[in-house]
């Protein structure tokens, strides 16, 4: 439950407790679910229909584990990144108040880690963290998951106001999975701006964005991430490509570049409004650009990769210096 971690944009994960329950489309293939409901029978998780699930503190052992890391940080001169609840959410009001207390003494502890606070639950930072009490941990950042533009204008805003208010380490995105186009460029107001209007992207700090991995997986269109790249760039935000997941893009014929080779049966194509279908059966001629549709196809998620055109993207954000 708090190891070195397999996640590329962070050296360790952490789990002060673990369960949770689904509230948004991108939690329904869910990963800690299926390893510690469905596989191990841990925690029962909560969902639409199913109630608010079970929540389990993990061992002391466990939960001391951030104060050696942080001691070999000191030493080392470095500054981890530790990603906090991979299988649940820290800003969850189904979780006992003493519970919230103590990781957050944990994370006063532990100044030389920087903690990655990634929550569904934006709402929800302000209002839970008063409860704890105190001055807001410096080396602490807030993020939230944002899967389709839906989703980014009703967290983002919550977001960035817990931003302004608690004034954390920096302030980032989880677009993983990436389920529709998203444009930071909007600030949720329809472009009725005010003089010194500001974007979502112009208050953010860092975007991670992939595909969804999983027996359940759902493809993300080749365009949405480049779009998002593209942004990041533009605004000079860092970006980092995670993962294409299960589903990766058809690989272009050697002697048409820029054109799939022939999509078989078990391909997919998935429109740039987020409408997929997966073909039953080898296609004789390609259908490629119809429409904007992107042939996908399932190689898993260590062999699709996370080149996205041919680039590997490890953008990172600036940590300050605590004194």
């Amino acid at each position: 439950m708090g190891e070195n971690s397999k996640i590329e944009w962070c050296e360790h994960t952490h789990n002060h407790w673990i369960g949770c329950m689904k509230v948004s489309p991108a939690c329904d293939g869910c990963y800690a679910e299926a390893m510690m409901d469905k596989r191990y029978g841990r925690v029962q998780w909560g969902g639409p229909g199913k109630g608010a699930g079970t929540r389990s503190l993990t061992s002391e052992a466990n939960r001391r584990k951030p104060l050696a890391w942080d001691r070999k940080a000191k030493a080392a001169g470095t500054r981890p990144f530790v990603f906090c609840s991979s299988l649940a959410d820290v800003f969850d009001n189904q979780v006992p108040v003493a519970w919230r207390v103590d990781l957050f003494e944990l994370i006063r502890d532990t100044s030389n880690l920087t903690w990655l606070l990634l929550t569904k639950r934006p709402q929800l930072i302000v209002k839970l963290f008063e409860k704890v009490g105190g001055e807001w941990p410096r080396n602490a950042a807030i993020g939230c998951t944002v899967e389709d533009q839906e989703r980014a204008n009703l967290n983002i805003p919550h977001l960035l106001a817990a931003k302004a208010e608690l004034d954390p380490a920096f302030a980032f995105l989880s677009c993983e999975p990436m389920l529709g186009p998203i444009d930071l460029n909007d600030d949720g107001y329809g472009g009725d701006h005010a003089p010194g209007w500001t974007t979502y992207l112009m208050r953010l700090d860092w975007i991670i964005a992939g595909g969804e991995s999983g027996q359940k997986a759902r493809p993300t269109h080749p365009n949405w991430f480049r779009d998002l790249r593209d942004q990041c760039a533009a605004a000079d935000v860092p970006f980092f490509f995670k993962q294409w997941g299960e589903w990766s893009p058809v690989p272009a014929r050697d002697d048409l570049p820029g054109r799939p080779q022939m999509v078989r049966a078990g391909d997919c194509f998935i429109t740039p409004e987020g409408q997929s279908h997966v073909l039953t059966a080898d296609l004789s001629s390609p259908l490629e650009g119809c429409c904007g549709s992107a042939a996908m196809r399932r190689l898993g998620k260590r062999h699709a990769g996370r080149l996205l055109d041919g680039i590997e993207h490890n953008g990172f954000p600036e940590v300050r210096l605590l004194t």
